[in-house]
């Protein structure tokens, strides 16, 4: 009986047990298409093409090693056409300032050559008036000769042409020309006491000496 009721138990303790349940398959690892033998590591040209989708991405130009790009053939052409350009024209600038130069001192040349044919007639016309009696100038003829006189110098003084100052200045040998030297107490040395002829100025350039006497 005993026998019975321990085979009895050892059932019901079997019978109690959970089944085991089937093996779960194990989850497959996905490798994305590599082959197991490369070990997981993406190829280099795969690296490249990443890098350089990276580097367009920034803006930037990616190495290639370091070859350098050949130049275009246009683009040296185009350097080559602009250097000629800016060459010429500062040699065209050059030019025009060269010729306005010239052409400056030419005028003034040819302004001082007619300005000088001119001082000789107000010579004339200060010896005529200025030996002249008092009871003359009244003469109406002689008044309109010296509004012509007037008249030429202020014509003269509109161009630029001005008289030189000599008496009671000191000699300058750049605007006066030392005709006479004369012991003088009451001047002071090397200084102009008399003029002979007036001289003028164009501008700052002199168109005639003034003529004087100088005292010791």
């Amino acid at each position: 009986m005993e026998e019975n009721k321990k085979e009895d138990v050892m059932e019901q303790e079997m019978t109690d047990e959970p089944e085991e349940s089937a093996a779960e398959p194990e989850p497959e690892t996905d490798t994305g298409g590599e082959d197991p033998q490369d070990g997981g590591d993406k190829p280099e040209e795969t690296e490249e093409a990443g890098n350089a989708e990276t580097a367009d991405a920034a803006g930037e130009t990616p190495k290639r090693g370091f070859f350098k790009k050949k130049k275009d053939k246009r683009d040296t052409q185009i350097e080559e056409l602009t250097d000629r350009v800016q060459r010429q024209m500062a040699e065209f600038d050059n030019f025009r300032k060269r010729t306005e130069k010239e052409k400056a001192a030419m005028f003034e040349i040819g302004a001082k050559s007619v300005i000088e044919k001119i001082l000789p007639t107000i010579d004339n016309f200060e010896r005529g008036l200025g030996g002249l009696a008092e009871e003359q100038k009244e003469d109406p003829f002689v008044q309109g000769m010296e509004k012509v006189y007037r008249q030429l110098l202020t014509t003269l003084e509109g161009i630029g042409v001005t008289p030189i100052e000599a008496v009671g200045k000191p000699f300058d040998p750049n605007f006066h020309n030392a005709v006479m030297h004369v012991e003088d107490e009451e001047a002071e040395e090397n200084t102009v006491v008399e003029e002979f002829q007036k001289g003028y100025l164009y501008h700052d350039s002199v168109v005639r000496h003034s003529m004087v006497k100088v005292a010791n």
